[in-house]
């Protein structure tokens, strides 16, 4: 029986489309999960999308949708996003799933029964971006000491988790567990930052908005969105509070990796596993806080307009090309970056020259030489021996690395395999040795030993670069093999294989000028579609005879005085000189002006309406005012020059 391997992204907040920095931990876990199945693991990966909060609500609100339309829109496209990059994920949860929200009530309540949830109220500076309290110590500059962004005072009624109560056992634990947290400098910020200063108590409930699940046994309280996005890694797979999980629980948990970014360490090092002592289930094995894939050498936001998108990347460079840039770029412990310039030139470097020529012409070489017939001969020579060594010593150090989280050293191993195998190339000559008939048993093996290398490479290849790995070996004509034995030269079938008889490209080399201009006009589009748009107009009435517009009187008239219409919301009651008189007229223009702003302004008049009574007040006359097609802005009619009241408008 195979032995199970349960991880985790953190799930995405669906807020909006994710950018390649985002992106990336997909791509990661994915690569991660690919190779523990490789190994002969049972791995079970979960990713999905975290729902709910204020933030998500205020987005919603301004989208003019339901917090569950918007929300069904941006899980979609997240989804679309993880498929389009290979994420071979078993389940996507999304937090508003039926079964997860019934758990985390049943979560909530079992914690408050237990004595660990408690009602009072929250006082302190709130971060919406976050979703995040904070006392005022805790802020740096005055700002969220997480995203520095502003913050808000709040006040509201709040239930609390007693974080203190479980903080000794936490500790603890750390300590006595040193793979828990990886990296280690991660470690040592949680452990010296948060938990040996001590824990505040956590707020777990808001009642400032609605969007959350509710607190069933006090419906006016939502479980706050860390509590119910932390649960996911156990209600996605059948965790029940009430002792009713299932054996899919039973079986995968706990988990052996949580893979997520450094900015949510805390979440997840403190708060989950305090919740977990909370629920007597062990605790997961391994969470490993990766590092920022940062656009040059800054955070990406939609603000800096520095935004990069998967799918766009890979529209314009593949998707295995995308794939090996943010795996191969991004350090185990520091950050990461992307630029145009170094997508292009790594691109170039690694895949078009070291990968696809190495491919191309020893494809071609074999068709050339021996028909696309490659066969093992025995002539050997010295210089054989470094590519021999190179390539099967390879799956145990990628395998090392990998299984430390250090995919850019895993690849760094495999692309040695190909970058000797080049060398190898130049070393042996294959067009010098072909000029020779007695050369040609010695010129079979060279051919072999670059068929088996590049065997080799490309099965270690496939668990970071599918469609890649795939496309190599159908060019080398063999099958894939087990990781156990490509430790083992010599594989590659000795009585001959068959080559493709004509050599695909890999990776065609990137010419910049093309690339930016390509680049120039997304982002061009990209600026476009950000900007506002605006409202289409509203569409022109029925035509009308001069004789029925001659029959309205339009006079300019000066404001004399104005008030708020105490019953109403909207109007203002304006007292107008129109030259022959002072008339009433009521207006509903209060979300716009003030009373006193209107005094004195000169405005036209619909003298002649017959007059109705608005809110009490009666109304004899209309003014007239410009508006969008929304009502968001709106401004008077009013004269280029001062003019007399009375003055005829025509």
């Amino acid at each position: 029986m195979r032995q199970k391997y349960y991880m985790t992204t953190a799930i995405a907040y669906a807020s909006g489309k994710p950018h390649i920095g985002n992106t990336y931990e997909a791509i990661l876990a994915d690569s991660i999960a690919r190779f523990k199945r490789y190994e002969g693991y049972d791995v079970y990966l979960q990713t999905g999308t975290d729902e709910h909060g204020q933030k998500i609500e205020e987005k919603a609100k301004n989208a003019g949708q339901t917090p569950k339309e918007y929300v069904d829109s941006v899980a979609g496209e997240i989804k679309r996003i993880w498929d389009l990059m290979g994420t071979s994920y078993d389940r996507f949860i999304r937090t508003t799933d039926d079964d997860h929200v019934a758990q985390v009530q049943k979560i909530f309540k079992y914690m408050y029964d237990k004595g660990d949830i408690y009602k009072g109220y929250y006082e302190g500076m709130y971060c919406l971006p976050c979703e995040s309290f904070f006392t005022p110590s805790q802020l740096v500059d005055g700002k969220c000491p997480d995203c520095g962004r502003e913050v808000q005072p709040a006040k509201e009624e709040a239930y609390f988790f007693k974080m203190s109560k479980y903080a000794p056992k936490l500790i603890d634990y750390i300590n006595t567990h040193p793979d828990f947290i990886k990296p280690v400098s991660r470690k040592n910020e949680m452990m010296n930052n948060f938990l040996l200063p001590g824990l505040q108590d956590l707020c777990v409930s808001r009642t400032s908005f609605s969007w959350g699940i509710p607190v069933d046994f006090d419906p006016k309280h939502v479980v706050y969105v860390w509590l119910d996005a932390l649960a996911n890694y156990i209600t996605c797979i059948g965790y029940d509070c009430g002792g009713e999980s299932t054996e899919q629980f039973k079986k995968l948990w706990p988990a052996d990796l949580h893979i997520i970014g450094k900015d949510i360490i805390r979440f997840h090092t403190i708060y989950w596993p305090i919740f977990l002592m909370s629920l007597d289930i062990p605790l997961p094995k391994t969470v490993f806080g990766h590092p920022w894939l940062l656009q040059g050498d800054g955070k990406m936001s939609k603000s800096k307009g520095n935004v990069m998108y998967a799918d766009d990347l890979a529209d314009l460079f593949g998707v295995d090309a995308v794939r090996y840039y943010v795996l191969r770029e991004m350090p185990f412990d520091n950050d990461g970056s992307i630029t145009w310039d170094n997508l292009i030139e790594r691109l170039n470097a690694d895949l078009a020259n070291t990968l696809g020529n190495l491919v191309n012409r020893t494809v071609a070489m074999s068709n050339k030489y021996f028909g696309g017939a490659v066969k093992r001969t025995g002539a050997a020579e010295p210089v054989d021996a470094e590519l021999k060594a190179v390539a099967a010593g390879a799956a145990e150090r990628v395998r090392k690395a990998t299984d430390d989280f250090r995919i850019a050293d895993a690849l760094e191993e495999i692309f040695n395999i190909f970058r000797r195998s080049n060398k190898y190339i130049d070393e042996t000559a294959p067009w010098v040795l072909a000029k020779d008939p007695e050369k040609a048993d010695r010129l079979s093996e060279v051919l072999y030993n670059l068929i088996e290398s590049i065997s080799i490479g490309a099965n270690l290849l496939a668990p970071f670069l599918p469609a890649t790995g795939e496309k190599i070996l159908a060019q080398i004509g063999t099958e894939p093999r087990a990781l156990e034995t490509l430790d083992s030269f010599g594989l590659y079938p000795a009585a001959g294989g068959k080559v493709a008889e004509k050599p695909e490209i890999l990776f065609a080399r990137l010419d910049p000028k093309v690339v930016m201009e390509k680049v120039e006009a997304l982002q061009n589009a990209q600026k476009a579609a950000s900007e506002p748009q605006a409202p289409e107009l509203l569409p022109i009435k029925d035509e009308i005879a001069y004789d029925d517009f001659a029959k309205m009187d339009l006079r300019l008239g000066k404001v004399v005085a104005c008030e708020e219409v105490k019953r109403s919301k909207k109007l203002l009651k304006l007292t107008v000189d129109i030259g022959s008189e002072q008339r009433t007229v009521v207006s509903g223009i209060k979300s716009w002006y003030k009373p006193e702003d209107l005094v004195g302004k000169t405005v036209v008049v619909v003298a002649n309406l017959k007059p109705v009574t608005l809110c009490g007040v009666e109304s004899h006359g209309m003014i007239l005012c410009a508006s969008d097609p929304e009502d968001k802005e709106l401004a008077f009619i009013t004269p280029e020059k001062a003019l007399k009241p009375g003055w005829v408008v025509r």
